[in-house]
């Protein structure tokens, strides 16, 4: 259920923002009187798909194959390798026909589109829900850094007090691209001395590995366990089909290990020490409790009035099967008014359309692997198994904002590589032959084709822990 779920709010997503974008080419050309044959919503590969209908001269369908979409303009030579129709004379109604700065308007109508469509989310992101912050001047105990933080040198209790020198107002900014794209100084603040940290432009690549949760988040304080978990609980939810199979043959129940529940945990009870250190934050449990994996540990808790010792085996995993909630840090809500959020979803809406520049550039220079780039498996996975509207919206309005950049890019085949011939031909006077667009079209597909493999290959070897 969980990936049907992931799955439905990536085609969701996707489709809104393909039909648009194609509704961009759409109405560009309509507006210079360009006949458009076919509106699609996914590919009809080899002539398949699942329905259409017509309207005047344009067939609107959608096909079988899940990949984008694609409007199909009289006259030009694009993904469908029609060719036939160039060996006639130019027909007024054809794109061939037109002006040059005509077509490039038609070229760039599905990018304009995307672009405004993610500015339009985000604008509306802002108005209705604000932006909710972590002042960094509340956070007392400092910050708390994953496996990412502690490569580049950060430690549990240090306070970031600056990023390139700008006094650090919120925590938030740590995870934004001006620090993770720009091999940013942070000044920190540790045991009472000052000291400059830099942040490694491979921190992109560590964080494609283990996550963004495992960089920098706010120290908390441990509460009392609120749940211990049971040989019960770790017992496999069966599905449907599960139970019809238990009709005819009875499954063997698999005893799980559960170390806390095993020890004599309880729910209430609080950790003061793991093997005689005192642990008063989350993170100096986990800790810990990780470094033992696999082994016996004392964990002394508070139950009641009674101070006990309690010796669990720690999982190979590095954990004791426990639930611990923490102190959580208090948050600043900042509200826009409906012009105010505007000019907030302007500047997001750029932010994110540089960053995906800054990004890309990266990859082409080495700075960051490609192994970041992400197919639409791994777009599902951020989407994740349960559907709440603020999230969707904020991520399809990156994704709007990161399709026009890609379709920016002057790879023949995208929208930027028609833009560029079409610039070509207005410096040179006249277009170029047709016998080179159709072999640039056959590069161009050979091109996203090796990306498109590239970028699921990277997603399923993710899986596997590659």
């Amino acid at each position: 259920m969980d990936g049907l779920i992931m799955a439905g709010q990536l085609l969701l997503g996707l489709s809104i923002l393909v039909i648009l974008h194609e509704l961009g080419h759409f109405l560009a050309a309509r507006a210079f009187g360009i006949k458009v044959e076919k509106f699609y919503l996914f590919f009809d590969a080899w002539g398949f798909k699942l329905f259409s209908f017509k309207v005047g001269d344009t067939e609107y369908g959608v096909g079988w194959l899940p990949l984008g979409g694609y409007v199909k303009i009289s006259g030009m030579i694009d993904e469908s390798m029609d060719t036939e129709q160039l060996q006639a004379p130019a027909q007024p109604w054809e794109f061939r026909a037109k002006p040059a700065w005509q077509r490039l308007i038609v070229m760039l109508g599905g990018i304009i589109v995307n672009v405004i469509v993610g500015i339009f989310i985000f604008w509306m992101m802002a108005f209705k829900y604000g932006d909710t912050f972590v002042p960094n001047a509340k956070l007392a105990n400092g910050i708390s850094p994953g496996i990412v933080g502690k490569q580049m040198g950060l430690q549990p209790g240090d306070k970031i007090l600056a990023v390139n020198g700008q006094k650090l107002i919120y925590l938030d900014e740590i995870l934004s691209s001006k620090v993770l794209l720009n091999n940013t100084k942070l000044t920190i603040s540790r045991e009472n001395k000052t000291i400059d940290l830099r942040v490694p432009e491979s921190v992109l690549d560590s964080i494609s590995k283990y996550n963004i949760r495992e960089f920098v988040t706010a120290r908390m304080v441990a509460k009392k366990i609120d749940s211990v978990i049971t040989p019960e609980d770790m017992q496999p939810k069966l599905g449907f089909f599960d139970k019809i199979k238990g009709l005819f043959v009875k499954p063997i129940p698999v005893a799980v290990e559960t170390p806390a529940f095993a020890a004599g945990f309880k729910k209430g009870d609080s950790i003061l020490a793991v093997n005689n250190k005192p642990v008063r934050f989350y993170d100096e449990i986990t800790t810990e409790v990780s470094k033992n994996a696999g082994k016996q540990i004392d964990v002394t808790v508070r139950r009641g009035d009674e101070t006990l010792t309690l010796s669990p085996k720690v999982s190979k995993q590095g954990t004791l099967a426990i639930s611990i909630p923490t102190v959580r840090p208090s948050l600043v809500t900042i509200n826009y008014g409906f012009m105010e959020s505007f000019s907030v979803g302007v500047d997001k809406g750029w932010t994110t359309f540089t960053d995906n520049a800054k990004g890309v550039w990266k990859m082409i220079t080495g700075k960051v692997s490609a192994r970041n780039i992400s197919s639409p498996i791994g777009i599902a996975k951020v989407y994740g198994s349960e559907f709440e509207w603020e999230k969707f919206w904020r991520l399809t309005g990156l994704i709007s904002m990161a399709l026009a950049f890609m379709n920016l890019l002057p790879i023949p085949a995208l929208d930027g590589g028609h833009v560029v011939f079409l610039l070509i031909e207005m410096i040179k006077g006249k277009p170029l032959s047709d016998k080179f667009m159709e072999k640039a079209q056959i590069v161009g597909f050979v091109i996203l084709l090796t990306l498109m493999v590239f970028a699921f290959g990277n997603d399923i070897l993710k899986n596997f822990g590659i």
